[in-house]
Order: structure tokens, then C-alpha cells, then sequence
């Protein structure tokens, strides 16, 4: 019997939700680091926090689609054996 568990998101789109993530954490991180013109710090703060709110939507997205598929494979799984 060759069982083949299918996801909803793929491979790519992972990467891109925890890379856009990772990559709007680490512009916060720099933002931090180099606070040095206000006016430019407060854009710089506007685009950073509304990249990383987005991204975190997306992540939690792509973390419970995940935790479905498994619960959904486990039960169609379980379905066979009985």
C-alpha cells in the first residue's frame, strides 16, 4: 500500500512565509540598532511592523494548515485499519 501524506501548502510557500518573516524580524532588528534620524526611523518603523504583523497571519496560516493535514491523515489512516 504506498500512502503519500498531501499537504495544502507547498514547499516554496513555506519558505516564503518563514522567509518574509525572518528577513521583516531581522530589518526591525537593524532599525533598532542603527535609531539615528527620526523622521526616517518612523517610516523605517511604519514598513517593518506591518511587514512582520502580515507575515506572522501568514506563518500561523501555514503552521495550522499543517497541523489539519496531519490530524486528516492520521484519521484516514486510522479509517483503514479498522
Amino acid at each position: 500500500m504506498n500512502k503519500k501524506k498531501a499537504y495544502r501548502n507547498t514547499a516554496g510557500f513555506k519558505l516564503m512565509a518563514w522567509g518574509s518573516f525572518g528577513l521583516f524580524l531581522t530589518l526591525m532588528i537593524i532599525g533598532l540598532y542603527t535609531l539615528k534620524e527620526p523622521l526616517m526611523v518612523k517610516g523605517y518603523y511604519l514598513m517593518a511592523s506591518v511587514g512582520l504583523i502580515s507575515t506572522s497571519f501568514t506563518v500561523a496560516k501555514v503552521v495550522r494548515d499543517d497541523q489539519e493535514d496531519d490530524e486528516r491523515y492520521n484519521e484516514m489512516f486510522r479509517a483503514k485499519l479498522d
